[in-house]
């Protein structure tokens, strides 16, 4: 396996650990990649589409560890053929095949898919690795003097999990602390634990905290629950700006046009997709809430708004929404 020399875009944290830096800090689609060398092993976390244009890392790598099922993250997966590949095992499925990397999205229109799945193998260079192990939470990396724990933080993807190294360093993955926010708007995303993984990492006690994107290392603790902090909030501005916008009844189409994760000038291929699906989990909350009614068939208001279509149909659930019937009982 050639060695290759990053230059200036290796940042070295301790003796064994060290930062694969993306462009632009790791601005999508480039990522930051973690490094991580013992005296007998060496794992490669999160292989960028970086470390396929260099065609590979400083080091001989015994060890792929994908942090979860997602473009960036595992571009450089077919790098190392020789090398075992690992990610936990809800997320095993996007590894070992392209369908079953297509499903952790979800992509429901027909054109958006076929698109996404060209632009996954033409640009990400998506490979799949049939061989693909999974670990578990509490799974333990021993590389010789310095072992790599997997800390599962759901949400983001059923799988996504960050990574304690020994040494004081934290790996946060796409519990990336941007203005963006947390990012839940695929079909194996989930608010609910998004939420409880980001209470969990709260607890974290680490020298350097690592992102995938633009935040790259994050030195100590204090600042890393000011980033923290601001990273969730975004979830309930998101929230209280929908209900806002639900004073008067709304479609979820009006919901996506709308738009409450990109902004307007945004054009990407999966804008649509992710606005819709981040909706849906909030209608779903706000539904479980009693926040808001269906006041219409398919049409949601703030609890106490009527539609022009009479009475709030308090009954029933998001059903008219994901387009299924309704069931009694």
């Amino acid at each position: 396996m050639r060695e290759v020399d990053w230059g200036g875009r290796d940042r070295r944290l301790t003796e064994g650990v060290r930062i694969l830096c993306g462009g632009e800090d790791g601005k999508y689609p480039a990522a930051n990649s973690l490094l991580v060398q013992g005296r007998s092993e060496a794992i490669v976390i999160d292989p960028s589409v970086e470390v396929v244009a260099r065609g590979g890392v400083p080091v001989p790598v015994d060890a792929v560890v994908n942090s979860h099922a997602h473009e960036d993250h595992v571009a450089g997966n077919g790098v190392f053929p020789g090398a075992r590949v690992h990610v936990h095992e809800a997320d095993l499925p996007g590894i070992r095949s392209l369908d079953g990397f297509m499903a952790v999205f979800g992509i429901e229109h027909v054109e958006t898919r076929r698109r996404w799945r060209a632009s996954v193998l033409d640009e990400f260079h998506f490979a799949p690795r049939p061989d693909a192990r999974g670990f578990r939470d509490g799974d333990v990396f021993e590389l010789g003097g310095l072992a790599v724990e997997a800390v599962h933080l759901p949400g983001h993807t059923r799988g996504h999990s960050g990574f304690r190294v020994d040494g004081g360093v934290f790996y946060l993955s796409d519990i990336d602390l941007t203005g963006f926010g947390p990012y839940y708007g695929d079909a194996w995303s989930d608010l609910d634990d998004f939420e409880a993984s980001l209470r969990r990492v709260r607890d974290e006690e680490a020298d350097w905290y690592v992102t995938s994107h633009h935040k790259g290392v994050v030195e100590g603790r204090k600042r890393f629950l000011e980033l923290l902090d601001a990273f969730e909030a975004v979830i309930g501005r998101r929230h209280d700006a929908m209900l806002e916008f639900l004073g008067e009844p709304r479609s979820l189409d009006e919901l996506v046009e709308r738009r409450f994760v990109y902004r307007p000038h945004v054009d990407t291929l999966l804008v649509e997709h992710v606005e819709r699906r981040t909706a849906t989990l909030h209608l779903e909350r706000m539904r479980a809430r009693g926040e808001v009614d269906e006041v219409e068939p398919g049409r949601f208001a703030r609890r106490g708004r009527r539609g022009r279509a009479g009475a709030i149909r308090a009954a029933g659930s998001l059903s008219a929404l994901r387009g299924e019937p309704d069931v009694e009982g």
